[in-house]
């Protein structure tokens, strides 16, 4: 069992040891941009385009094409979000909301149906082993991005979720740096959900 344990960690260092810059470059800016959304900091926006860039090739090359395409998606929606967040500075208004029940089945349902199609498109067009999971995780983010760019507070509940998720998918891809990223980026969604409660319960006691 020991010597089991040594050889997978001897294993995992030297995956690690053979990590791209781009990889390592995705995952530090994909650390500093969630740290500085938790913190509501509109500087997560350009950060966050430098990690995108980084990870839509990581991800292509690794037969993730799921997550690939949904940097582009992520793309977008940063910059909408430095766009978004920019206007509600300038209005002064309450910087986070929160979903109301109709909302929240409206993004359970979409996020069946997205990873349904999805993980259909991924089995039959692409060459990936793993359709459906890849097609959930990127159904689950892509509704949490649309969240954060409204700053809507369950943006954070479905980043811990699909976190979870992506850890053990990129292990088994043997992106290992990756699986730590989004190790650190549990405990970071974490802080925002707590952080951004705090700020929704005090505006919703001065509102």
């Amino acid at each position: 069992m020991q010597i089991l344990a040594i050889s997978i960690g001897q294993h995992i260092v030297q995956e690690i040891k053979q990590t791209t810059s781009l990889e390592w470059i995705g995952a530090l800016t994909g650390i500093s941009c969630v740290y500085l959304a938790a913190k509501q900091s509109i500087l997560n926006w350009p950060v966050a385009l430098i990690s995108i860039v980084a990870y839509t090739i990581v991800f292509y090359k690794s037969q993730l094409y799921g997550d690939a395409g949904l940097q582009v998606y992520f793309l977008g929606t940063s910059i909408y979000g430095w766009y978004f967040w920019i206007k509600k500075k300038e209005r002064h208004e309450k910087p986070v909301t929160s979903l109301n029940l109709k909302e929240y089945t409206w993004v359970i349902i979409a996020i069946v149906v997205l990873s349904a199609l999805l993980g259909l498109f991924l089995k039959h067009f692409t060459p990936t082993n793993v359709p459906y999971i890849d097609g959930f995780c990127t159904a689950v983010s892509f509704i949490a991005q649309i969240l954060m760019t409204r700053k809507v507070l369950q943006n954070w509940a479905l980043w811990i979720f699909v976190d979870i998720c992506y850890v053990p998918l990129y292990i088994y891809k043997n992106l290992y740096v990756t699986a730590i990223l989004y190790t650190i980026l549990l405990v970071l969604a974490w802080v925002g959900h707590v952080d951004w409660q705090k700020e929704y319960k005090k505006e919703k006691a001065i509102y």
